[in-house]
């Protein structure tokens, strides 16, 4: 409901309600009282509908449900490089960089997260430009090199602030603050999911560890709790507490949850709205549906050596990423909407303050060859031009040096690039500055990546939205573009 003040005069939405005598108090205040009992007498049936035309569902919120428009993906992976990486120093080398090695950067008061600022630093890496598009790429990404003409870089990419935590909730909700849904809960809350026998929405930390901010980053905020993230941990069993206890039969177990769900049932009679509970009748029946169809999509065993091989499982370093990422495949390939595969956890992350040559050598051994593979995967089996593949992390490196060569946070200029489902390959849009320090060219909110990746999902992101205290919320705020030069 648009909740606007019904005592204000004509063309003032927000004006003070003056002085008037009871008769017209109640005369102007009717139309107003009406509609808020009208909500309330709907709730209380059971019949008030959320927002975007999207109805409260009563058995299974997951159910697939229509797009706006065609998509062009009907799913996403997105790779989080977790601690920020440095796009000068991977995909976009800055000849004046190179030429103003050692020398102190100009460019007016500079916001540093460490406080420790040093001269202008040139990349330690070599680059060579591959495929048709010339894209360059540092030699340590030498294999995802390989597949970018199949990539689109988004180039002139900025946030709000250079805090880790907020950085993350802002790349994850649109919001530096906490208590917003992240981008997956949004999307499975358009769109439903494929598998009602798996999650929607799945999220795989770092082998080492939750990324800084944990939860919060895959929580479902005010949308209904079955909306959330559901993390996938390292190892044969990577669903927490989902098989049933030995010493229960299957036939005890669906008679607990009918019982549950009739307890259930008579709450909801009387609740009818509340969506929590909706959500913990749905998360019951997951899990149980879960216990025949998870240890199939999770069993690795049945890949051949030739694909494993593919995600760099004979490399001791690559072997982590590239676990996840050939699940994440397996996942996507079963219906599942969105999957989230984290790279790097503090100390081993992304967060390059000393030896950005080490440090990023380091992750990219990690991911070069599972990242390459996967697009290969994609690719050989049909399924690229349905999955969206995203990679990134919450912002960038600064030009200048920081400890033993390191490089600072930077939130004024990064980069992501996207793959696949519907992207323009080999395109590249907007630029930093000549030295790679800040947004010049195009510049790309965090808001726009966002209208981006709902509009391949055939999602106007100006209409998924969810009534919340009062107001429309929407993943991307009140602002937002969809970034067209990179759609195909």
């Amino acid at each position: 409901m648009n909740m606007r003040n019904p005592f204000a005069k004509s063309g003032q939405p927000g004006a003070s309600f003056g002085v008037q005598n009871r008769r017209q108090f109640l005369q102007k205040a009717g139309a107003g009282f009406g509609s808020i009992a009208l909500t309330a007498l709907l709730d209380q049936l059971g019949m008030l509908k959320a927002s975007a035309g999207f109805e409260m569902a009563q058995t299974n919120p997951q159910l697939p449900k229509p797009p706006h428009f065609a998509p062009r993906a009907k799913s996403v992976i997105w790779c989080f490089m977790n601690g920020g990486p440095s796009a000068i120093d991977l995909f976009d080398p800055k000849p004046e960089l190179d030429k103003s090695d050692g020398m102190q950067m100009n460019k007016g008061p500079l916001v540093t997260f460490s406080r420790q600022v040093g001269p202008l630093m040139k990349s330690p890496f070599t680059f060579q430009r591959y495929g048709q598009c010339g894209q360059p790429v540092a030699d340590v990404y030498s294999n995802l090199a390989r597949h970018v003409d199949d990539i689109a870089f988004i180039k002139a990419c900025h946030v709000d602030t250079n805090v880790h935590d907020q950085a993350l909730f802002t790349s994850n909700t649109g919001m530096t603050r906490l208590g917003y849904p992240s981008t997956g809960s949004w999307i499975t809350y358009g769109l439903g999911t494929e598998n009602q026998n798996l999650p929607g929405f799945i999220v795989m930390n770092d082998s080492r560890g939750m990324p800084v901010g944990g939860p919060p980053l895959w929580s479902s905020g005010f949308l209904p709790n079955s909306y959330q993230g559901t993390v996938f941990h390292e190892g044969a069993n990577p669903i927490l507490d989902l098989q049933r206890p030995a010493k229960m039969s299957e036939s005890a177990q669906r008679r607990q949850l009918d019982f549950i769900e009739k307890l259930d049932a008579h709450h909801q009679s009387r609740h009818p709205a509340e969506a929590d509970l909706l959500g913990r009748i749905s998360s019951f029946e997951l899990a149980y549906r879960m216990q025949m169809a998870a240890p199939e999509a999770v069993d690795l065993s049945q890949e051949n050596h030739a694909t494993k091989r593919l995600y760099g499982f004979d490399n001791a370093r690559s072997r982590p990423y590239g676990t996840q990422l050939l699940l994440a495949r397996r996942l996507v390939e079963r219906g599942t909407r969105f999957v989230q595969v984290y790279s790097g956890a503090s100390p081993d992350d992304w967060d390059a303050h000393q030896s950005v040559e080490t440090n990023h050598t380091r992750r990219c051994r990690e991911t070069d060859v599972p990242i390459a593979g996967l697009l290969a995967d994609l690719k050989q089996r049909g399924l690229l031009d349905t999955t969206l593949v995203i990679w990134g992390g919450e912002f960038g490196r600064l030009p200048i040096t920081e400890t033993n060569g390191g490089r600072d946070h930077n939130p004024y200029g990064f980069l992501l690039w996207m793959a696949g489902g519907g992207v323009k390959g080999g395109a590249s849009v907007g630029e930093t500055d000549e030295l790679g320090y800040r947004a010049a060219v195009d510049p790309v909110s965090i808001h726009d990546v966002h209208a981006t990746i709902l509009a391949l999902l055939g999602l106007d992101h100006k209409k998924l939205t969810y009534l919340y205290n009062g107001r429309e919320f929407r993943l991307t705020d009140v602002s937002g573009e969809v970034i067209r030069g990179i759609i195909a």
